[in-house]
């Protein structure tokens, strides 16, 4: 994390402080643990199982500021964005399983190897749903190396204009909630992992509002 550009809140204690503690509950596994029981949580309250079943997966480009360095930062020709990619994998309701930052010039069939084996490392989910761009030898992998079935959500080829997948929305829907904290809104980080760790804050206090509302967390820019 960027000590010119961490800004705390006056009634927090100085940023030397703050940043202390992140580092040492980021090698401790808090986030990642915190994360998974506030996520069974959610589950369960919604009348779903603790843990799922089935994802979602997907990625984001994001600008990288002055702070990320060369050798973590590329250019995605598609998106046009120099900066850093993010793979997340969530949960059918939208909530965050795992999470992995790349630079942007990475193809979706490849960095979303490393989303995928989070996911299936920390969580029994063995059936994702994807766009067109992880279709191929990505899926082949998956299946190969996983035993998880990736499924490629296509759009139809009648589709005119805009169109709600259900199964590819609730992940584009959870980059939109992470992008409106400030801090995401492009990548200020100079590791990765930072990256990574700042999403999973984001994440869990979407979590957060989750559970204390009854319902899926509002956009709000924090």
């Amino acid at each position: 994390m960027a000590a010119g550009y961490l800004r705390v809140p006056a009634d927090l204690p100085a940023w030397q402080t703050v940043y202390w503690y992140f580092t040492r509950w980021e090698d401790a596994g808090v986030t990642e643990k915190l994360l998974a029981v506030l996520r069974a949580k959610a589950r369960v309250a919604h009348g779903r199982e603790p843990e799922p079943s089935a994802g979602v997966l997907d990625s984001q480009s994001v600008k990288g500021a002055d702070t990320v360095g060369k050798d973590s930062r590329g250019y995605d020709a598609g998106k046009k964005i120099n900066g850093r990619k993010r793979f997340i994998v969530t949960d059918t309701a939208g909530l965050l399983i795992t999470v992995a930052v790349l630079a942007a010039s990475w193809q979706d069939r490849d960095g979303g190897k490393t989303a995928l084996l989070g996911a299936y490392l920390s969580s029994p989910i063995r059936h994702v749903f994807a766009d067109q761009g992880f279709a191929g030898r990505f899926v082949d992998w998956a299946n190969t190396t996983l035993k998880t079935t990736v499924e490629i959500v296509r759009k139809p080829a009648d589709q005119r204009g805009f169109a709600v997948h259900p199964r590819r929305w609730v992940v584009e829907r959870t980059l939109a909630w992470l992008t409106a904290h400030r801090r995401l809104a492009r990548d200020y980080e100079r590791h990765p992992k930072t990256s990574e760790a700042v999403i999973r804050w984001a994440a869990i206090n979407g979590v957060l509002r989750r559970i204390t509302r009854g319902q899926p967390a509002r956009r709000t820019f924090t």
